[in-house]
Order: C-alpha cells, then sequence, then structure tokens
C-alpha cells in the first residue's frame, strides 16, 4: 500500500520514480556529484617554466626586400621578422616576460620593457604587427653595434635577447672586421635570427613620402668602407697617392647595392657576443631554437580544477539524454489489415 503510494506521488510529480539499480539514477547521481564538486574544486598551485626575453627586430631598409615568404606568399623581411615574432609571443607560456625594441643605425631602441605575457598580449601583438620600416631614423646599418647595443638593455632588463636581422652592413665594416665587443661574451643568452634569401636582391627605394620609386643602384650606397687605414692593396689601385688618394683614385665598385641574408656574418657575430644563430625559415625549428637557447624561469600559477569535474558532469547528462532519447524511441506498429 505504502509503495502505491509513493509511486502515485511520483506520478502526480511528473513521471515514475527510478530505482536505484537503473543506469539513469546512476548517471544522474555521478552528474550531480560532479557538479557539486566543481563548485567546490580547489585552485592547485603548479610550477611552469617561462622565459624574459628582450625581442629587437631590425627595421632598416634592406628589410624591405621581398625574399621572406609568409604562409606561402612572397613578403618582405620585416613582414617575415613580425610573423615570426608574434609566432613566438603565441608559444611562449603564461608567466613569461616580453619587452620589445626596434635596431636601426648603430643602436638598439627598447619600446617597452618586459611585461607579463598574458596579461598584456594584444597590446604586444599589436605592438609587434604595428613595427615599419618608417620607424627608422637613419639610413645606416651597423648591425653589429646594433647587437652589442641590445645586449646591454637586456643585460640591464635581466632578460634574454632575440635579434632578428639580415645582418646587411651598411657601410660595409671596415676591412670586414667585427667591432670590438667591449661586454662579457655569454652574460646574456638568447638568439640571432636571420631572416631572408641567401641570395642577392635588389632593395627598394622610397621617396620622402614614402612612394616606392625604384631599387637603389650601385652609386647610390657605399661600396667600401673607407674610415680607418687603407687595405694592403691600395698602392695597386689606379690613382693612388699616398697623401692625397691612399684608397685609390677612382669610385669603391661592389655589389653592396644587393642584399641578402648575410648568414656567415650573423654566425660570426653570434660566436663573438655567445649567442645562438638560426635562419627564420619553416624548416629552421626558430621555436626550437629560441627554447634551446634561452633560459627558463620557473614561475608558479594557481590551475583552477573545476574544469575536470563539470566535464564528468557533462559527459554523464549527454549520455542520460542522448542514450534515453535514443531508447525512448519505438516504431510505429502498422495498422492491422
Amino acid at each position: 500500500m505504502r509503495r502505491a503510494a509513493v509511486q502515485a506521488i511520483a506520478e502526480d510529480a511528473g513521471g515514475p520514480l527510478i530505482p536505484a539499480r537503473d543506469w539513469r539514477f546512476w548517471l544522474l547521481t555521478t552528474a550531480m556529484l560532479a557538479v557539486l564538486a566543481a563548485l567546490v574544486a580547489p585552485r592547485v598551485a603548479v610550477t611552469r617554466p617561462a622565459r624574459d626575453i628582450l625581442l629587437v627586430v631590425d627595421v632598416t631598409g634592406s628589410m624591405n626586400v621581398r625574399d621572406a615568404p609568409v604562409e606561402g606568399h612572397p613578403a618582405t623581411r620585416l613582414a617575415a621578422a613580425r610573423q615570426g615574432a608574434r609566432d613566438l609571443l603565441a608559444a611562449l607560456p603564461c608567466g613569461s616576460r616580453v619587452g620589445l625594441g626596434i635596431f636601426t643605425e648603430r643602436r638598439s631602441f627598447l619600446l617597452f620593457e618586459p611585461a607579463e605575457l598574458c596579461e598584456n598580449f594584444a597590446a604586444m601583438d599589436g605592438a609587434v604587427a604595428a613595427l615599419d620600416w618608417r620607424m627608422a631614423w637613419e639610413g645606416d646599418s651597423y648591425v653589429a653595434r646594433g647587437v652589442h647595443s641590445a645586449l646591454a638593455l637586456a643585460a640591464d632588463l635581466g632578460a634574454d635577447l632575440i635579434f632578428m636581422t639580415d645582418g646587411h652592413e651598411a657601410p660595409p665594416l671596415a676591412g670586414g672586421a667585427l667591432p670590438a665587443f667591449e661586454g662579457e661574451s655569454g652574460k646574456v643568452a638568447g638568439l640571432l635570427v636571420g631572416v631572408g634569401g641567401l641570395d642577392p636582391a635588389p632593395i627598394p627605394k622610397f621617396d620622402a613620402d614614402g612612394r616606392e620609386t625604384g631599387f637603389y643602384d650601385e652609386t647610390d650606397v657605399p661600396q667600401e668602407n673607407r674610415l680607418g687605414p687603407p687595405p694592403e692593396d691600395a698602392p695597386s689601385r689606379a690613382g693612388w697617392n699616398p697623401r692625397n688618394a691612399p684608397w685609390g683614385g677612382e669610385p669603391a665598385s661592389g655589389t653592396e647595392h644587393l642584399s641578402a641574408m648575410r648568414e656567415g656574418h650573423l654566425r660570426a657575430l653570434a660566436a663573438q657576443v655567445g649567442l645562438g644563430f638560426a635562419p627564420l625559415t619553416p624548416a629552421s625549428g626558430f621555436l626550437a631554437a629560441v627554447e634551446a637557447d634561452t633560459r627558463v624561469r620557473p614561475v608558479e600559477t594557481r590551475v583552477d580544477t573545476s574544469a575536470v569535474p563539470a566535464a564528468l558532469a557533462l559527459v554523464c547528462l549527454s549520455l542520460l539524454f542522448g542514450i534515453g532519447a535514443f531508447s525512448g524511441r519505438r516504431p510505429e506498429r502498422l495498422p492491422a489489415r
């Protein structure tokens, strides 16, 4: 009698009671317990690897050469450097700190100091996307001195250095020798990233309004650095005079108006200052090189674990209503003839 009364009350409430041995009862109970667990789930302390990086991008004129593919299409070296930098921002873990700078003339200029990446991702990504060759304040490109300057900035900020450049020195180095490095080699970890192709290509020329007007030719750029003592072969040059023309009487000729990624120069510069080197190509493993040549800083973060029981509750409810809806369908009986 009592069981019949309970069943009648359940039917008045909307349906029959689910017995404890029914699979629907256990799915519903598990879902309810999982929801309760999600409400009180603790935040667990987890140690994760993070990095502190100062990212410096070359914005000099040779970075306008279109020999660096981006997503399979020809693009300028600066566009490829921007894309590589944005990929790096997306790959770094939360807790990492990233600063941004540009290089032109003979020094690196800091745009903003390293800040936490995930909290400032939109602003950092926008700043990288806005990098432009018009930010350059001089036409010269003393890459080696720019790297030395960036290393000093990174050392003051306690960050590793990622320097993205094609390595094109303009004017060329006197005697082809690297300038002396006054810092401590290897004190700052990091990577020189070579941007551009290995085949010489013409450098676009722009007018005062930023309109492209053609390409630089041999007479537009210095083909030789005539600072310091003349080279040993100077007496054999046409028009040489030890007092009036110690470098010879004819203008220098060469191919400095054409540009390629100077891999040999960048490798020598990286060895001088204690940095790694990697070309920015799809097959070069750029992000893996960054991980290999930068230092890890452990960061303790608190992870919310409520997603685990909440997912379990969702699975149970999906099974409950999905299987229930499927099993509740009955084929219609054909009318008797």
